[in-house]
């Protein structure tokens, strides 16, 4: 099969894969009343039908899968999803983003089910802060699981930092002091505009691009991005065995080198975060004979894909907030 392009040219190695939207954290930025339990118990996409949309992603030139949410670790079947989406052809990294509340617990599980990677959100190391960002008091057994998933054998961590003003934005030095001797990549995230979340972005924004240049004149050297990357920009230093990312969406061009795309919890195909609206899938995730029919589907909503998010024109699209299609 070909690989899935767009009309500006930009080929899709990696898949952003929704296992519920359900989460257990209330984050400030993202879910600050928590999970909203809908009158319908939510179907979210079964072992059989994540099978099809992977195996026709790999098809098509997808080598890495990250499991995302919602926190996708709730999903009871997460340890046999992971060995599904790991032992796929063609696919050779299966990453996660996490809350980390399980990691301590399953860290070897998954690992041993064929988790490559791992990105745990921790917006703070004061645990009064990472409390009053993500509304649970779990700092430390978060932090044990960071621990317990170097320990089994992850050679590298990321974790995700969401640079807010007025919160987390004065902690920089803790957090390089704490990189110093550990192979974890430190990713600082610039604060993203949703639609439920327009006050709380004007008052907590930050640009990342001023921390960034700030990084680089205190000898930090920028690394080169591989095909499969995410956007983050990369930092090393020689007198640090961690490393610092930076994923500034508001950057010029910060498009220009997108590889991937999205598919929810719900079997909808999203090009964008910050899109309109989705592209249904679930209907021909029903049986393998619409193999064809789904990549067919799927190469031709590429054909709509923008050039851009339009995020620097105040557009933010029909996204309600970040666990709704997996971030």
């Amino acid at each position: 099969m070909a690989q899935f392009e767009d009309n500006f040219q930009r080929k899709f190695y990696y898949l952003r894969l929704s296992l519920t939207d359900v989460c257990n954290f209330k984050c400030t930025y993202c879910l600050p009343d928590g999970y909203q339990t809908e009158t319908q118990r939510p179907q979210f996409l079964s072992q059989p039908e994540i099978q099809r949309v992977v195996t026709a992603f790999a098809s098509c030139g997808t080598s890495k899968v990250r499991l995302t949410g919602g926190e996708p670790t709730l999903r009871r079947d997460f340890s046999d999803i992971v060995h599904l989406v790991s032992s796929t052809p063609g696919i050779d990294r299966v990453a996660m983003t996490t809350n980390g509340f399980r990691l301590a617990k399953s860290a070897a599980e998954w690992h041993q089910a064929g988790l490559t990677n791992i990105n745990v959100s921790v917006d703070s190391l004061d645990p009064r802060m990472f409390h009053q960002i993500t509304g649970e008091n779990k700092y430390r057994q978060v932090m044990d699981g960071i621990e317990q998933a170097l320990a089994v054998g992850f050679s590298q961590i990321k974790v995700n930092v969401v640079l807010l003003k007025g919160l987390n934005d004065r902690q920089l030095p803790a957090f390089l002091d704490w990189i110093r001797d550990l192979p974890i990549q430190l990713r600082f995230i610039e604060l993203m505009q949703t639609g439920t979340m327009d006050d709380f972005f004007y008052r907590h924004h930050v640009s990342g691009q001023a921390v960034y240049q700030q990084l680089l004149g205190q000898g930090w050297i920028p690394k080169v991005r591989a095909c499969h990357d995410g956007p983050a920009k990369v930092l090393a230093h020689p007198d640090y065995q961690g490393e610092l990312g930076f994923i500034m969406p508001y950057e010029k061009n910060f498009c220009a080198s997108c590889n991937r795309l999205r598919v929810s919890a719900k079997g909808k195909l999203h090009l964008c975060l910050f899109g309109e609206s989705g592209v249904g899938l679930r209907d021909l995730l029903q049986q393998d004979e619409q193999q064809t029919a789904l990549i067919e589907r799927i190469q031709q909503a590429l054909g709509e894909k923008a050039v851009s998010h339009f995020l620097h024109d105040g557009h933010s699209g029909m996204t309600p907030h970040l666990a709704s299609i997996g971030g």
